[in-house]
């Protein structure tokens, strides 16, 4: 199998699992907001209405608008980041490093009551693309936030894909954060990036009041 089919496979299956659940539910009757996409800007993304921000790392490709294109109903699910490395198909000996960012709305998955119940029906699709779990879904705080994550791995020829995913519940969406890398080491420089903080009530509040 070649780089360039490699590369493709990690990115059918990222679409993938981020999509799953839209596909799953294209016939629910049930509508919302537009989710808010966040904005990029001095090299990190922020999505004050979730509560978080990624520092993008120097150099790496920006494909959010490609793979938000994706989704033919972005109230139900939409990427909120997605970046590589290099372009998704250059060719390369190694892993192309990835970051994904995305909002499901959480009615698409009828009965979800925590975000460990989201690794059922998104590990299978995972696995379905030759991704195998290495662990269970584990509590992994991030800035003292409840936080679930579970990794996979994918040997393709002498290359070895690391994939670690973590999710959370937020303000009726599941938010997941996928990471890939050519190593678990690589793959936990990628998560450092991240930061959650409070969620905004709205757009409109994220300023704080003068001090009287």
């Amino acid at each position: 199998m070649t780089i360039r089919l490699i590369l493709r496979l990690i990115t059918l299956s990222l679409l993938a699992s981020i999509l799953f659940a839209q596909s799953a539910n294209h016939d629910s009757s049930q509508t919302s907001a537009t989710v808010d996409p966040g904005s990029t800007a001095n090299g990190f993304y922020r999505n004050p209405v979730f509560g978080l921000s990624y520092r993008i790392p120097y150099g790496w490709v920006d494909r959010t608008d490609e793979m938000r294109e994706a989704s033919s109903d972005q109230s139900k699910a939409t990427v909120l980041l997605g970046i590589f490395e290099r372009p998704p198909l250059a060719a390369g000996s190694t892993v192309n490093s990835t970051v994904v960012i995305a909002a499901e709305s959480v009615s698409s998955y009828p009965g979800l009551k925590s975000a460990a119940q989201y690794f059922g029906p998104i590990s299978e699709v995972t696995e379905a693309k030759g991704l195998q779990p290495v662990n269970e879904p584990y509590e992994f705080p991030v800035d003292g936030k409840p936080i679930v994550r579970r990794d996979f791995i994918k040997q393709v020829s002498s290359i070895g894909m690391h994939q670690s995913t973590l999710a959370m519940l937020v303000k009726g969406y599941v938010l997941s954060f996928t990471f890939i890398g050519s190593s678990d080491e690589q793959v936990q420089q990628l998560i450092e990036f991240l930061r959650l903080s409070t969620p905004a009530k709205s757009v409109k509040n994220t300023t704080r009041p003068a001090n009287p």
